[in-house]
């Protein structure tokens, strides 16, 4: 089925895009485009993938917030007792402070305390750290946007194979039900000569056994069919009886050419290593630009209210129930964390080294790549070669099958020699049927090992 020109210029570019078309099922056939489609719009692994690179494209807003200013409010209201007792106390977190004088001794009276204040904090300088660590999100974006093209690309790898599984196996059944058919015309005419004392009885049983292994091959025929469909159903996110196939295009005669080619860098998985690559030679530059000093901008408003007078006195009612003294201040505070430099210097050996672990990964990566490309291509030659010498396969076997009927006619072959014959038809017939379909599964995972379906969908269309 020739696919509109719209379909498959949205098809061709899913690689590099989050949208796809995916047809309405209903009860319409789906040729093979329209199965990548679908599969492309609706598996659970694609939705999951495009949320992580959601994720990670947000990571980049999270690490801009850095260069925005800190906001910092305080309100707080209280009623206290106030024994203040002149003294030292180490920095801890469980008793509560206690500023001002020293009270006039009043154990278990209490008063209102309050404070509230804003404190606005802001680095005007970082000497590019900030900066590093948004190219660290940035790259962690693109490895995700790579590794959504890498799922996609698996799951139409995966979507196309099943496809054409399942039109191997429709090909068998109509092969197999051509030798069930083959044979139940031989079994009749050898009861006929058994009948007429024409041919020992023994033949007939030989016949009817001939005629019940062609049906038991027919039924795993059958069976394969629908354990194949449901597998592609699966891809597709659709019931298995929903699914029906159009499979013109692929039982079609494959084109002469291969896939138009595409460079091996642009492949998902070479992107995303170089993504990764780039990503962990950022974070070295953060650890690079951490040993500065910090420059903090800082302003405060607050406010302070006390039940109590100078002296320690209670004053009673609602005093200090809200602040009355306020403060202001601005501050430039610079800090310098000297000793942390033989830390960083160790951080920045153990970065330097993940740096050329993820260098050799792409370098492998690259090499698997290449290999990939070259085995497909291996394949999809011998596929060729195949499909050539088939026909000339079955011609030879409809011939020896005719001969052996003849000769079995003439008293001259045994049944067992014209089943034999059935059999190589058959096997040849198979053969023949799906030749056609792995030259197309050959041209499929070329491009797959290429990184880029939009050539195969272009061959499909034509």
């Amino acid at each position: 089925m020739r696919q509109p020109f719209a379909l498959l210029l949205l098809l061709a570019a899913y690689a590099v895009s989050g949208q796809t078309l995916a047809p309405a099922p209903g009860n319409q056939t789906l040729s093979l485009a329209d199965a990548l489609a679908i599969a492309q719009g609706k598996y659970p692994a694609i939705k999951a993938s495009l949320e992580q690179q959601a994720a990670a494209q947000h990571q980049i807003g999270v690490a801009k917030t850095a260069y925005l200013p800190r906001l910092d409010m305080l309100w707080q209201t209280n009623r206290a007792t106030d024994n203040n007792r002149t003294g030292l106390l180490l920095p801890q977190s469980v008793l509560p402070s206690i500023s001002g004088p020293v009270a006039v001794d009043a154990p278990g009276r209490s008063a209102w305390s309050s404070a509230g204040g804003v404190l606005i904090n802001w680095q005007p300088l970082d000497f590019g750290e900030r900066a590093a660590q948004v190219n660290v999100a940035r790259n962690g974006a693109l490895a995700a946007v790579s590794a959504t093209k890498l799922t996609r690309l698996g799951i139409a790898a995966a979507t196309a194979s099943a496809y054409l599984d399942v039109v191997a196996a429709q090909q068998l059944v109509s092969v197999a039900q051509a030798n069930v058919s083959r044979m139940q015309t031989f079994a009749d005419s050898v009861h006929v000569l058994v009948d007429n004392k024409l041919r020992p009885g023994a033949d007939s049983s030989q016949a009817d056994a001939q005629l019940a292994l062609a049906r038991t091959q027919l039924i795993q025929t059958q069976t394969q069919e629908k354990v194949r469909l449901a597998v592609l159903a699966d891809f597709l996110q659709l019931p298995t009886q929903q699914v029906k196939l159009d499979p013109a295009s692929v039982l079609s005669a494959p084109p002469a050419a291969d896939p138009e080619a595409t460079s091996v860098n642009a492949h998902p998985a070479a992107q995303q290593e170089s993504a990764l690559v780039e990503r962990q030679r950022a974070q070295l530059r953060v650890l690079s630009r951490s040993y500065a000093p910090v420059f903090d901008l800082l302003g405060s408003i607050s406010g302070r209210g006390t039940g109590l007078d100078a002296q320690g006195n209670f004053m009673g009612g609602t005093f200090g129930l809200a602040p009355n003294t306020l403060n202001w201040a601005g501050a430039v505070q610079v800090s310098f964390p000297a000793f942390d430099i033989f830390k960083i210097h160790q951080e920045k050996k153990v970065q330097a080294a993940n740096v050329r672990a993820e260098q050799m990964r792409y370098q492998q990566t690259m090499d698997d790549v290449s290999v990939q490309v070259e085995q497909a291509q291996a394949k999809l030659d011998g596929a060729r070669q195949i499909a050539q010498n088939t026909p000339i396969e079955v011609a030879a076997a409809q011939q020896s099958e005719q001969q052996q009927r003849a000769r079995f006619q003439s008293s001259l072959a045994t049944v067992v020699e014209v089943a034999v014959a059935e059999s190589i038809l058959t096997q040849a017939q198979g053969d023949d049927a799906i030749a056609r379909l792995n030259v197309w599964r050959a041209i499929a995972d070329l491009a797959v090992a290429r990184g880029n379906v939009a050539p195969f969908l272009k061959m499909l269309g034509k």
